[in-house]
C-alpha cells in the first residue's frame, strides 16, 4: 500500500492560519504517513513552523519540522534541536536552505550533509531525518555526478529516507534511483510531487530550483493563457498520470508540495483509487 506525506510553509497571518487548519484537517482523512512543514530563508519562520507542527501533532497526526543550517551557528542548531526533543518531535527533515536576502556568510555550515552529521553526533538516533535530493540536479551543482555524490555525503552521514525535488519527466526520477542503487545508497527515495493549479507561479518556482516543465508540457499551459480551469483540468490529468506510473514502479511513497492547499492533492490521491 502506497503511503503519502503532504508539506506545508508556516502561515503569516491569522486567516493564513485557519486556512491551513482548513487544509490540514482535510488531507488528514487521507491518513498520510506525515505532516511536514517548511523553514524559512535563514530560520525566518522558526516559530511559525514549530507552532505548526505541534498545532498538527496536538490533533493527533504525525509531523515533522523542516530544519535549516544556512546562516546558522552549531549553537543556534543545537537550541533548537533541544526544543524539538523537549516537545517529543522525533522526526526532521533537514536542508541546507536558502540564505535571507541581504546576507552574504553562510554560517557554521556550508552542507546538509554537515547539518545531518551535527544533529547525529549531538542527538544519536532521537530522530528520523529526511533528506533532500535531485533527480534533476540542484541547480548549484556542477554536473550531474556529483549529484549522486552529493546525496551519498548525506546518506552516510546518517539519514534515514530521502524527499526528492519535484519533477515532470519519470525517467528522470527512475534514472537518479538506478544511479543511487549503484552508488550503494538503499534508503528509501521518495518522489517529490507537485501538483499544478497556477502556471505563472510554476514557472516561477521551477526555474529558481531546477526542475525541468518538458517543452510539451510548457508549450500546452502556456496556451491556456489565463484560463484556470483549462490548466487546473490539465494538471490534474498529467501529474495524475505521472503518479500512477511511479506507484506501479514500486515507489515507497509520494510526497506532495500542497502549497496549503487541499483540492488538487486530494483529488489526485482520489483518482488514484487509494
Amino acid at each position: 500500500m502506497a503511503t503519502n506525506s503532504f508539506e506545508f510553509f508556516p502561515p503569516r497571518t491569522p486567516e493564513g492560519r485557519e486556512k491551513l487548519r482548513a487544509t490540514w484537517g482535510e488531507l488528514a482523512k487521507l491518513k498520510p504517513r506525515f505532516f511536514s512543514c517548511t523553514y524559512g530563508a535563514g530560520g525566518s519562520t522558526r516559530e511559525g513552523t514549530l507552532d505548526t507542527v505541534l498545532e498538527i501533532r496536538k490533533a493527533g497526526h504525525e509531523a515533522a519540522p523542516h530544519i535549516s543550517c544556512v546562516a546558522s551557528t552549531k549553537k543556534d542548531i543545537a537550541e533548537q534541536l533541544e526544543r524539538y526533543r523537549a516537545h517529543g518531535i522525533r522526526h526532521l527533515v533537514a536542508l541546507r536552505g536558502d540564505l535571507p536576502s541581504g546576507i552574504a556568510a553562510s554560517g557554521e555550515f556550508r552542507y546538509a550533509s554537515e547539518l545531518v552529521a551535527f544533529i547525529r553526533a549531538s542527538s544519536g538516533d532521537w530522530f528520523r531525518i529526511e533528506v533532500a535530493c535531485y533527480p534533476e540536479v540542484h541547480p548549484q551543482t556542477r554536473n550531474a555526478a556529483d549529484e549522486v555524490t552529493n546525496f551519498k555525503k548525506k546518506v552516510d552521514a546518517g539519514a534515514n529516507a530521502a524527499i526528492t525535488q519535484y519533477f515532470y519527466n519519470t525517467d528522470s526520477y527512475f534514472r537518479f534511483v538506478d544511479e543511487c542503487r549503484a552508488a550503494g545508497i538503499t534508503l528509501p527515495i521518495v518522489p517529490g510531487v507537485m501538483p499544478i493549479g497556477n502556471f505563472s507561479q510554476l514557472a516561477r518556482f521551477s526555474d529558481a530550483c531546477g526542475a525541468e516543465i518538458p517543452r510539451w508540457m510548457r508549450l500546452k499551459l502556456e496556451g491556456y493563457r489565463d484560463d484556470a480551469t483549462s490548466i487546473r483540468a490539465f494538471g490534474l490529468d498529467v501529474v495524475t498520470s505521472m503518479c500512477a506510473k511511479l506507484l506501479a514502479a514500486g515507489v515507497p511513497g509520494l510526497h506532495f508540495y500542497t502549497l496549503n492547499q487541499a483540492a488538487l492533492s486530494t483529488e489526485i490521491w482520489r483518482r488514484l483509487k487509494l
